[in-house]
């Protein structure tokens, strides 16, 4: 009857220590093989990003031949010139700023007045000119 139970159980007498609590067997070189296994992956994963990086990078140059042949802008340019459109004052536009007005153009009424002024004092005789200096 010993002879059945062992075949039966076969090597589980050895585990059945260690599910009950008993020390586990030390691999030696556990630490070494999981800091072998950690560097793999780390290489791995740096071997995966620069494959990525060659990838796009040959896509850009794809994007540019095409942006090229057809004369497409990036999208970044776009917007930069579209952001530098909109920045620009739009000569005889109704909503430019007021410092956008040129000088001589707008709010001095007296500066008008002296202007229309000295315009009809050039058109006036000699002696007339004086007595309106005066």
């Amino acid at each position: 009857m010993d002879f059945v139970m062992k075949q039966a159980l076969g090597g589980a007498t050895k585990d059945m220590g260690k599910m009950l609590g008993g020390d586990e067997e030390k691999d030696p070189d556990a630490q070494k093989k999981e800091e072998e296994r950690q560097e793999a992956l780390r290489q791995q994963e740096e071997e995966r990003k620069q494959k990525h990086i060659r990838m796009e990078a040959e896509r850009e140059k794809v994007r540019q031949q095409i942006r090229d042949k057809y004369g497409l802008k990036k999208k970044e340019e776009k917007e930069a010139e579209e952001k530098a459109a909109m920045e620009a004052p739009i000569e005889g536009s109704l909503t430019r700023p007021k410092k956008a007005i040129p000088a001589g153009c707008g709010d001095d009424e007296e500066e008008e007045e002296e202007s229309i002024l000295d315009t009809v004092l050039k058109y006036l005789p000699g002696p007339l000119q004086d007595m309106f200096k005066k």
